[in-house]
């Protein structure tokens, strides 16, 4: 079995904290910098090395800001510097030992940090204090699954893995590749879970993705209908891996003749995000931009979604 893209695959997609724009706004705010912020109209979005420059310089003026601390280590993350990721995390966890997202993102970089074909005991220990906080927290279960797998329990991870795909809403970003992960494990050790994911049935839709703040502009947009879950539910994971390419492609031809519909670009950004097309969730945004060029409010709103989704 690959031990190290099972453990893995879903590092990036459960990151679930994508407001790096929206703090490098408020940094902006706060030293009355003239530089264009995210939302408007002449605003250029600033790289994650922009916003890990801004955040060491105002933690230098106020080390004990946690969440300060954990978008540094989620900037970190980003650029592939785990170790650093871990050592902001850590200090993050130190100033607000009691906020779950903290731990559990500790763990994740402790992770990655490693050889990547295990999860280490101080990341399995991050991963248990997260629990404690919030029993449903998604990564600490995943990641604490895959220590069940690597030891040698497959069933009890998979197990695991489907209650986790219980409580995980049927628009999550990573939804599919929990799916994805119980299949591979269960191809690689003979185990039949066929019947069990054809009748795992996710959580009710969020309509968005949001963190511990506020929540972000995603909120309300649909995802896909119940009956469209269920259809797909049954299907073979090709066949709905290819139902939902047709699902999306037909919503990318729908706003190709109806460009002015803000929720549909959203939407589509959303969804190509999902199936790890980042040129072509990139593409919408620039055409729902497009579309809305003289609607700053709608643009806007556009464009606060995409950053909320990592575009």
């Amino acid at each position: 079995m690959n031990i190290n893209r099972i453990a893995l695959i879903l590092a990036a997609l459960l990151a679930l904290g994508a407001i790096a724009v929206q703090v490098y706004r408020s940094m902006n705010d706060e030293t009355g910098s003239n530089t264009p912020v995210a939302g408007t109209e002449s605003e250029t979005a600033p790289s994650v090395d922009e916003v890990i420059a801004g955040l060491e310089k105002k933690l230098q003026e106020n080390s004990d800001d946690a969440e300060s601390w954990r978008m540094l280590g989620w900037s970190y993350f980003e650029t592939g510097k785990f170790a650093e990721s871990a050592t902001a995390m850590k200090r993050a966890t130190t100033l607000d030992p009691d906020n779950p997202e903290y731990w559990s993102m500790l763990g994740e970089a402790l992770v990655m940090a490693s050889d990547g074909k295990q999860v280490p005991p101080d990341a399995a220990a991050a991963f248990r204090n997260a629990l404690k906080h919030d029993a449903k927290d998604a990564r600490a279960r995943y990641f604490l699954a895959v220590q069940k797998d690597i030891a040698g329990d497959h069933k009890g991870a998979i197990d695991d893995w489907f209650a986790l795909l219980k409580d995980t809403p049927a628009d999550a970003p990573y939804a599919a590749d929990i799916r994805r992960v119980i299949g591979q494990v269960a191809e690689n050790e003979g185990i039949d879970v066929a019947a069990r994911l054809a009748k795992a049935a996710p959580a009710a839709p969020t309509g968005g993705i949001s963190t511990d703040g506020p929540t972000v502009a995603t909120a309300a947009i649909p995802g896909p209908s119940r009956e469209q879950m269920k259809e797909a539910a049954a299907l073979p994971p090709g066949q709905q891996e290819a139902m939902i390419a047709n699902m999306v492609d037909g919503l990318d031809k729908r706003l190709q003749a109806n460009p002015k519909d803000a929720n549909g670009w959203i939407m589509l950004i959303r969804s190509r995000m999902q199936l790890g097309q980042t040129v072509q969730a990139k593409q919408a945004l620039d055409r729902g931009l497009q579309a809305f060029k003289n609607d700053g409010a709608e643009a806007k709103r556009i464009r606060e979604a995409a950053a909320a989704l990592g575009v």
